[in-house]
């Protein structure tokens, strides 16, 4: 009887440690919707006004994306294919379909090799590294996006290095096509990108045959519940064109297990006639405060927000269809992720 016993927990042991070489097929995702109403401006599709940013600007009950992400992970290599289905997902892929039929469902698509344990390369369509804001409404704290995330680039194609240098600094080199254009390269270009990352700090750089933006992305737990995220970008258009410039501070506070509140405070600047906030007008600027609550019930978080955009400019509607210089809306959303 001990031999077996002993023999059985050698099963289990070997086993155990089998399981963890196996390579792991993974299916992740989430689904969001939300309604969405100005308070001071119209709220019918004819007469609609929305801050310049992206997502989230459809009136009433609306939807936002079905996310689907089919993962491979092995010892030394996998893929990662990303599927979006939804107003979101059209947004956000909004360069494709270029050639196939079905390039506008796909978020990202690539393939990697971790070379050692301190170089991984990787090769396909993935989410930009630049920013603190990101496609999918999981990740990012706020449901509406910032200017910074909507007018910097959402994806590349292309072949990328991270490069562990230590415990604490990171190195990521990138050539790409051009910025979102991620199915095939049409015009011969190529895009180039660098990141430099010290303890959750990133410095990021990317050269495109279009422009050239350096940003800065990072964060800070000031307590066990005060966490302070911040971002900050400037982009200059090919021969001084215009571009723009911009800062956003991302303070959340954690009252409970279930319950954060968080503050987005933006200011977005327009060199020349860039064309970001809607006002038509050269050198605009817009400061953008959104007050957003998060509610966990196990996979299904509520976030109810209250945006306040005030630009330079006439950018939007007042409810008498009066062009404003300031928009307040309200939007509830709700997001499962799986």
């Amino acid at each position: 009887m001990k031999k077996i016993l002993t023999l059985s927990m050698l099963f289990m042991v070997t086993a155990l440690f089998a399981q963890e070489d196996t390579p792991s097929f993974t299916v992740s995702g989430s689904i969001d919707a939300y309604y969405r109403a100005n308070i001071d401006g119209p709220n019918d599709l004819d007469n609609w006004t929305a801050p310049g940013s992206s997502f989230a600007n459809l009136p009433g009950f609306s939807l936002g994306m079905a996310n689907v992400i089919l993962g491979y992970e092995g010892e030394k290599v996998g893929f990662v294919a990303d599927l979006v289905f939804g107003p979101r997902g059209t947004d956000a892929v909004f360069a494709s379909p270029m050639y196939s039929a079905t390039g506008n469902i796909i978020n990202q698509l690539y393939a990697y090799w971790n070379v050692s344990e301190s170089v991984t390369l990787t090769m396909g369509n993935f989410n930009t590294f630049l920013g603190y804001e990101v496609i999918s409404p999981t990740a990012n704290f706020n449901y509406s996006t910032s200017y910074l995330f909507s007018y910097g680039p959402f994806s590349h194609t292309g072949l990328k290095a991270d490069i562990a240098l230590s415990d604490d600094f990171s190195l990521m080199l990138a050539v790409m096509n051009d910025t979102d254009l991620t199915e095939f390269n049409p015009t011969g270009d190529y895009a180039f990108g660098a990141q430099l990352g010290y303890a959750g700090q990133y410095l990021n750089l990317l050269v495109d045959p279009s422009f050239t933006e350096i940003d800065f992305t990072g964060g800070f737990d000031l307590t066990e519940s005060l966490y302070l995220g911040i971002n900050a970008a400037h982009l200059i258009l090919e021969d001084d064109a215009g571009g723009f410039t911009g800062v956003a501070l991302y303070p959340q506070l954690a009252t409970s297990d279930s319950f954060t509140i968080g503050l987005r405070g933006e200011y977005f600047v327009e060199d020349g006639a860039f064309g970001a906030i809607g006002t038509g007008v050269a050198d605009s600027d817009v400061l953008a405060v959104t007050l957003t609550g998060s509610f966990a019930i196990d996979n299904l978080t509520i976030k109810p927000e209250l945006r306040l955009d005030s630009a330079s400019d006439d950018a939007f509607l007042d409810n008498d269809l009066v062009p404003s210089k300031s928009l307040s809306s309200f939007v509830l959303a709700a997001i499962y992720s799986f």
